[in-house]
């Protein structure tokens, strides 16, 4: 039986503290743009944007690149800015184009790994990205740098231009009108939810990274009637959600992306039943 005392070991080793201060900044910034992506009614670019960069890792893993992030980062970004490009007038709209892309990459991914890879194990491979697996834990301190450095970046663009993306969520056409160009922040938008995707495939894979974005806004809403209070609480609830996840998964040995998202999935549930008796104002 499990106790306090084997948290306490784990948490000697340096690997285990990388990978819960990783996993927190991961799980904040994710909630942070997922409150915009839900309202926006593009909860389901997270899933999109992930598939892209499993088509790009692949390319990159046959490449051989010293860095794939070189070649995923870049790729996802340019695709992201083309999804929320994306209006009324395009051939595509917003959720077709992202059905498209996921299929398209997922497909185009496994693929290029089947004809090209040379690994001996390339169904474990694909698995282990799509659902997350042990890297989370493998993690080295010049990662664990980069990913600091990127998550404050995005904290403290998020917080810098917090009224314009605030605007640029609700009403594009009225932000466009008083001077705000709506273009350029979601420009910014885009960019910022790539590298959040990107950074998230390591902690719970391509298939699972919609969930750090959309159970802890969905939760959010279910108790905070304002746009503040429901971005706060979002970033509450994942952060402890994904604590709570990587902590049951290294005591338990459970995988630690769908052992994050089922945490995820019973903070939805217990919001949606508490916010039967909340009155919003």
């Amino acid at each position: 039986m499990m106790t306090n005392n084997s948290l306490a070991y784990y948490l000697q080793f340096d690997f285990v503290i990388y990978a819960l201060i990783v996993g927190v900044l991961i799980a904040l910034c994710a909630s942070l743009l997922g409150v915009t992506l839900v309202l926006k009614r593009y909860s389901f670019i997270g899933d999109g944007l992930s598939h892209v960069a499993f088509g790009a890792m692949a390319i990159a893993t046959v490449m051989k690149l010293a860095n794939v992030n070189i070649l995923v980062m870049p790729v996802t970004i340019i695709v992201a800015v083309i999804l929320l490009r994306t209006g009324r007038k395009s051939m595509l709209k917003g959720d077709a184009a992202i059905a498209m892309l996921s299929v398209t990459s997922l497909a185009f991914g496994y693929l290029i790994m089947n004809v090209f890879s040379a690994s001996s194990n390339i169904s474990g491979d694909v698995c282990s990205t799509l659902f997350g697996s042990t890297s989370i834990l493998t993690l080295d301190s010049q990662e664990v740098i980069i990913c600091i450095v990127l998550s404050v970046i995005v904290i403290i663009t998020y917080i810098f231009f917090y009224n314009k993306i605030f605007a640029v969520t609700f009403d594009e056409t009225f932000c466009d009108a008083t001077g705000v160009p709506s273009k350029r922040y979601n420009f910014l938008i885009a960019v910022i939810i790539a590298v959040i995707i990107v950074l998230g495939m390591n902690l719970v894979g391509s298939l699972l990274i919609s969930a750090l974005i959309v159970f802890p806004a969905l939760g959010a809403m279910r108790l905070s009637g304002t746009f503040r209070g429901v971005v706060i609480l979002s970033v509450i609830s994942s952060v402890v959600c994904a604590l709570a996840g990587m902590i049951v998964s290294i005591l338990y040995s459970t995988p630690v992306g769908a052992t994050i998202v089922g945490v995820d999935l019973i903070w939805f549930l217990i919001a949606a039943v508490l916010g039967r008796f909340v009155v919003h104002e």
